[in-house]
């Protein structure tokens, strides 16, 4: 979303009251993201269109409460929501950035693990909500394959066959390996899950703590975060050691992993094109 900086002043001040300045921020491709300073405050905002991506930034606030208020893990403050035209706007707390030592790693795989031990009696959640700019439905049900496979991996193989990115041959496919996943995930339970996180979606502060950014959170299983942690080349060793020295890890973890790895893939695959395909086509075929 292209949004002029005079635009985005103009707004602000008249939400905020006072003069401001605004230097814009690396962000993702849904919204523009901005460093706000006051005379003695720094905030984060992030702002896109509310008719495009409708009631993101509520659902995206009520992910960060839920991780936050687990005690677990830390998240941003959020300051509040704004309307204005078909903007909504986001203002959170601004975490200054400190350096991922080991301490910091550590603590990160210690803090997941305890998060995951928040428990539930379903998985899903209340709410329905985003990964990325991709509507998530989190219908709740007792049972994690009929919710991966009917919640996760069959709305998004349909989207991505709607728009040409898998064949008939891929749905074949698909129907196949559903049959095959009950095994790998017997006993599992409803864990409390970041749900989007890659190393995007975190930060570490001043005090060497990590801060989880940019929910998808539901209770999903373990492996939906872990998963995604090495999807795109992995975290700190000492992250991994933390976690298993708090958690023991399923038997089939590395099964479960790349299974669960499919969403994001699938999501990936549908907003960027056929690069991704591969990886899918890879995955399924290691479980037929």
């Amino acid at each position: 979303m292209s949004v002029s900086a005079n635009t985005i002043e103009k707004i602000l001040q008249s939400i905020l009251g006072f003069n401001i300045n605004i230097q814009q921020q690396a962000g993702g491709c849904i919204s523009n993201c901005y460093l706000v300073k006051t005379h003695d405050k720094k905030f984060f905002c992030k702002i896109n269109s509310a008719t495009k991506f409708p009631h993101l930034f509520e659902q995206e606030a009520k992910g960060l409460n839920l991780l936050g208020t687990s005690n677990k893990i830390k998240t941003p403050e959020i300051i509040d929501i704004y309307y204005e035209d078909d903007y909504q706007i986001l203002l959170l707390e601004w975490i200054e950035e400190g350096e991922r030592t080991t301490t910091f790693w550590k603590k990160f795989g210690t803090q997941l693990a305890e998060l995951h031990s928040v428990t539930k009696d379903q998985f899903g959640l209340n709410i329905n909500n985003y990964m990325g700019s991709v509507q998530q439905i989190n219908e709740q049900t007792s049972d994690w394959n009929i919710f991966f496979i009917e919640q996760r991996l069959k709305p998004l193989a349909k989207a991505c066959k709607q728009k040409g990115l898998l064949t008939a041959f891929h749905e074949q496919d698909f129907s196949s390996l559903y049959t095959q996943l009950p095994p790998f995930f017997k006993d599992v339970r409803p864990s409390l899950v970041h749900g989007d996180l890659w190393n995007g979606n975190f930060m570490c502060n001043k005090n060497e703590e990590p801060v989880l950014i940019d929910p998808a959170a539901y209770y999903g299983i373990p492996a939906v975060d872990l998963g995604m942690t090495k999807l795109f080349g992995g975290f700190s060793r000492s992250f991994y050691e933390a976690y298993q020295y708090h958690s023991a890890l399923s038997k089939n973890q590395d099964q479960q992993n790349k299974i669960c790895n499919l969403y994001p893939l699938l999501i990936h695959l549908l907003l960027f094109g056929k690069s991704y395909l591969p990886q899918i086509e890879e995955t399924i075929k290691d479980f037929k």
